[in-house]
């Protein structure tokens, strides 16, 4: 049996022992994380319950970017309406979400403020006005289009509104009280010029061609071009992706008309032309008789 000189054989013992005591470790805290899970993570559960055709209850008073109060009415002026609920103080994912929504906003030719209006709510009841003054200067800037002065407002609120507010859209959020952050779903809400519900946009990327048919669509054609309406017979929107797809039974169908259309066409022209011929035919026999 091979003899092992003592400093080495402790050294051995020791890497060993510090192996199986990190494994130990990790292995007790996947154990917890897991155990943890399934108990007090505050992100289950959190998500968007589909209210599509809700009415907002647009009574509510929030305060604006300057303190002082205004009615969600406000905002819905004959046109459709963008709907962000994020918080300002938001570590990550609503300034993920902020940025997309602005970049999408710069590949349009829409304009907030001329077409459709954006409001931005926070549904953290602590945030100030001051926050909220601050976001709007940052993103309006970002967006740099003038008309979005008086179209994206930036909102602050108490409990009871963002309470009201938050689930007539179905929008989901909890309270981290360990990381002092908020758990909640992502996405935007488009809502027709009358407060309802018409589409949810889900995730940090928004489609520019997306939010333009849904804001076509929410309008109700009211804005867009015959382009727009063209697109919404080739897409259509899938609640459950919260996004537009290719509407293939769409597309087979319009194939299918234009292909009838044509052989309708060609068959019209082929019978005008038998009947040219044959009255020429016509004709050539009666002058040699």
């Amino acid at each position: 049996m091979p003899v092992c000189d003592r400093p080495v054989c402790d050294r051995r013992n020791r890497t060993l022992a510090g192996i199986v005591g990190l494994a130990a470790i990790v292995c007790g805290t996947a154990v917890a994380d897991e155990s943890q899970d399934s108990v007090l993570d505050p992100s289950r559960g959190v998500r968007f319950d589909q209210k599509l055709d809700a009415q907002l209850p647009l009574e509510l008073v929030f305060q604006d970017e300057n303190g002082r109060p205004f009615r969600l009415r406000e905002s819905f002026d004959g046109k459709p309406v963008v709907l962000l609920l994020v918080y300002y103080m938001c570590p990550m994912l609503c300034g993920v979400e902020l940025e997309a929504l602005t970049r999408t906003l710069q590949e349009m030719e829409f304009s907030a403020g001329d077409e459709f209006n954006i409001v931005t709510v926070s549904f953290d009841s602590r945030e100030t006005p001051d926050l909220a003054r601050e976001k709007r200067k940052k993103y309006l800037k970002r967006y740099g289009r003038d008309a979005a002065e008086t179209g994206w407002r930036f909102l602050t609120g108490d409990k009871e509104p963002i309470r009201r507010l938050t689930q007539s859209v179905g929008f989901q959020f909890r309270y981290d009280e360990r990381n002092d952050q908020f758990a909640h779903a992502a996405g935007i809400i488009v809502v027709t010029p009358e407060g309802r519900v018409s589409r949810y946009l889900y995730g940090v990327e928004y489609p520019a061609r997306d939010l333009r048919l849904a804001l076509v669509e929410a309008s109700r054609n009211r804005i867009g071009s015959a382009a727009d309406r063209l697109l919404l017979l080739c897409y259509h929107y899938d609640p459950a992706q919260g996004k537009y797809g290719v509407a293939i039974f769409n597309i087979l169908r319009a194939a299918g008309a234009v292909t009838v259309a044509a052989l309708a066409g060609l068959i019209f022209v082929l019978i005008r032309v038998e009947r040219s011929k044959s009255r020429q035919v016509e004709e050539s026999t009666q002058l040699s008789a």
